[in-house]
C-alpha cells in the first residue's frame, strides 16, 4: 500500500458559522497523527451566475482531490436526510480514484443510525403492502438497516456512527477515523 500523509477532508464544515474555528480543529487533529489535511473550503460568495469563476473553483478542487492519498468524509446529515452533497461526490470521487476512505456520521439519538429512520423523521416514511419503505411521492426508500446507503456505506472501509449532541461540530468521528487509519496503513 502506498503511504499516506495527505488526507482529504470533506463534509459540512465549509457551510458553518464558525467555519475557521472548525477547520483549525480538524487540522490540529490530522496533523497531530502526522497527516496534512487538505481541507476543501467553499466557493467565494459571489454576485451569482459567473460560470468561469464557478468552473475555476471546480478545477482547482478537483486537482487538490487527486493529490491526497486518503479521505475522511463527514456524512453528517446536513440540510435534510443526507450528508452534504459536495462530501457525497467527493467520496465517489476518491473512490474512483483507488483512494482509501473512512467516514463518519453524527446523529443526535441512536434512532438516527439509520436511514430510513432519518429520511421518516424528515420527509416521512411509510411500509407499503409489500414491506417496502416509500417517501411522501412513493419513491423506495433504501432500507438495507444501514447509518447511510449501501453505495456511501460499502466504500467507507470503516464508518463510525456518533451519538452526539452537536452533530456538525463533534469530532469524535474524525478522530476514530484517524486511528483506523493508522491501523490500516501498518
Amino acid at each position: 500500500m502506498r503511504p499516506v500523509r495527505s488526507l482529504w477532508l470533506a463534509g459540512p464544515e465549509a457551510w458553518l458559522p464558525d467555519t475557521e474555528a472548525q477547520t483549525a480543529r480538524q487540522r490540529a487533529l490530522c496533523l497531530e497523527a502526522g497527516l496534512e489535511p487538505l481541507t476543501p473550503a467553499a466557493m467565494p460568495p459571489g454576485q451569482g451566475g459567473d460560470e468561469l469563476e464557478a468552473r475555476q473553483f471546480y478545477a482547482a478542487r478537483m486537482a487538490q482531490l487527486r493529490q491526497a492519498d486518503a479521505g475522511v468524509i463527514n456524512l453528517t446529515p446536513f440540510r435534510g436526510p443526507s450528508a452534504d452533497t459536495a462530501a457525497v461526490f467527493e467520496a465517489g470521487v476518491l473512490a474512483g480514484l483507488g483512494k482509501p476512505t473512512f467516514a463518519y456520521l453524527n446523529v443526535t439519538s441512536e434512532v438516527q443510525a439509520e436511514y430510513v429512520a432519518r429520511v421518516d423523521a424528515i420527509l416521512g416514511a411509510t411500509l407499503d403492502e409489500t414491506g417496502v419503505w416509500r417517501d411522501g411521492d412513493g419513491c423506495v426508500i433504501e432500507d438495507n438497516g444501514l447509518p447511510e446507503t449501501v453505495m456511501l456505506w460499502g466504500e467507507a472501509r470503516r464508518l463510525f456512527v456518533i451519538v452526539t449532541p452537536d452533530p456538525l461540530r463533534d469530532l469524535t468521528g474524525l478522530e476514530l477515523c484517524l486511528q483506523a487509519l493508522a491501523l490500516y496503513a501498518e
